[in-house]
C-alpha cells in the first residue's frame, strides 16, 4: 500500500497543471469575446455619432440656404467641424442639399430636397443615402 502512494507522488502536479490550462483557456476565450463586443459597440457608437454630425451639417446648410438662396455648400477642402467630426455640404440643382459627415472611420450621408419660394424654404424630403 505504501508503495502505491509513493509511485503517485507526481499526480498532484499533473492535475494542477491540467486544471490551470483549462482555466486559462476559458479565461482567454472570455477575454476575446468581451474584446470583440467592445469593438462592435465602438463601431456602432461611431456610426451614430457620424449620423448626428451629418444631421448637424444638413441643418447648418438649411440655415445658410434660408439666409442666402444661392448658397452652394462648403468650400472645397474646407469641411465644417462639428464636435469630434467633420461634415462637407454640397448643393445640386433642384434644391438638393447633401451632407457627408465623418466621425473617425464612420461616414454617413444625408440628402434633403428643398424648395425656396417667396422667401419660404420648405423641406420636401429628408433621407439617409448610401
Amino acid at each position: 500500500m505504501f508503495r502505491f502512494i509513493k509511485d503517485m507522488s507526481g499526480q498532484a502536479l499533473v492535475t494542477l497543471l491540467f486544471i490551470a490550462v483549462i482555466g486559462m483557456t476559458i479565461t482567454a476565450a472570455a477575454a476575446i469575446f468581451i474584446y470583440q463586443n467592445i469593438l462592435s459597440s465602438s463601431v456602432t457608437e461611431q456610426g451614430v455619432d457620424a449620423y448626428y454630425v451629418t444631421e448637424a451639417g444638413i441643418e447648418e446648410g438649411l440655415i445658410r440656404r434660408l439666409r442666402e438662396p444661392s448658397y452652394s455648400g462648403t468650400p472645397t477642402g474646407k469641411p465644417l467641424t462639428v464636435g469630434g467630426g467633420s461634415v462637407v455640404i454640397s448643393t445640386a440643382s433642384g434644391g438638393i442639399l447633401t451632407a457627408v459627415g465623418t466621425y473617425y472611420n464612420s461616414v454617413r450621408k444625408i440628402q434633403v430636397q428643398t424648395v425656396y419660394n417667396n422667401g419660404v424654404l420648405t423641406v420636401q424630403s429628408w433621407k439617409e443615402i448610401k
